[in-house]
């Protein structure tokens, strides 16, 4: 059974558990603290437990002088990084009891991470809505913009988790890349398929042709013309970074996409060129109404061809 915080949900943000050894070298909760946490001023992290902002799993606070062992999980809030405001927006689509859907924008990462806390998804739409019990379904890369969405209350959660795990959700994206000098149109639609794996510490994922293939993809062009080509992606399965992965394979790597074919180095974020992928469509049957559903983006990729144009 997953452990309770004693604390509240603070804009938007849950607080944090560690977990405490019983017995040690170090004769407080406190020291043990300072050692885990070097890089941090020791009298600065002793004050937060003076002001009480450091408890124990029944919310009572400890003090600086609480001896190790008392307490093997204790909770406390992170101190937040220092953001600036993305300057972009999230569009609700659609919102009952159950189920929230947005109009993920490019650069938002879904879930707090590193740098980002205030500026994702989840902490966006938490303090929007005041629903600090919105947990997302499925993700997006933070480049990577669309159709997300999110369970509105955990008495509901698992069957649309269910849905992701088997596969039972139809997914289709487009993407917009730089059409490649031996361009052929008649190769598609096609299929493509590898063997994607994702190692630790890595940026971009690995291929491995000489496994079973465990990603694949139907490629169809919606259009094309003498500068871009224009994709219509609908992936059978959800690996890291699959779709960049298989667009790059076919010389067909997504316009500003940072990492594929070739990882670029760390660059500030260039709101006015975007990579151009987009999660354009979710449709499933609904585990509990058993009614069909179907979520679209309201977004478009500015490097798509015009038609007539």
């Amino acid at each position: 059974m997953a452990m309770l915080s004693p604390l509240p949900v603070r804009d938007g943000v849950g607080a944090t558990r560690l977990h405490v050894p019983m017995s040690g070298e170090w004769p407080t909760v406190g020291a043990y603290m300072i050692e885990r946490f070097f890089h941090l001023d020791p009298e600065g992290l002793l004050s937060r437990f003076d002001r009480g902002e450091i408890v124990a799993r029944d919310g009572s606070p400890l003090t600086r002088y609480t001896p190790l062992g008392v307490e093997e999980f204790i909770w406390y809030y992170r101190d937040p990084p220092v953001e600036t405001r993305l300057p972009v927006e999230i569009e609700v689509i659609h919102q009952d009891d159950d189920l929230v859907v947005i109009d993920k924008p490019h650069f938002l990462p879904t879930i707090p991470g590193g740098k980002f806390l205030q500026n994702s998804a989840l902490i966006r739409l938490r303090n929007l809505l005041g629903n600090d019990e919105l947990a997302p379904i499925h993700r997006l890369d933070r480049a990577t913009a669309g159709v997300l969405m999110f369970s509105a209350r955990p008495q509901t959660r698992a069957p649309y988790q269910l849905l992701f795990e088997t596969r039972q959700v139809q997914k289709v994206y487009e993407a917009v890349s730089a059409r490649p000098d031996d361009w052929d149109a008649s190769r598609f639609p096609l299929v493509y398929r590898n063997h994607i794996v994702k190692l630790r510490n890595e940026l971009k994922v690995q291929v491995d042709d000489e496994r079973e293939p465990n990603a694949e993809t139907l490629i169809e062009v919606i259009d094309a013309d003498a500068r871009v080509v224009h994709t219509l992606l609908r992936p059978h399965s959800g690996k890291m970074h699959q779709l960049r992965v298989h667009l790059a394979a076919l010389d067909l790597g997504i316009l500003n996409d940072p990492f594929y074919p070739e990882l670029r180095g760390e660059r500030p974020d260039d709101f006015a060129h975007p990579m151009q992928l987009l999660a354009r469509e979710l449709h499933f049957v609904d585990p509990l109404s058993g009614a069909p559903r179907m979520f679209s983006t309201t977004r478009t990729l500015q490097e798509a061809p015009v038609s007539g144009a």
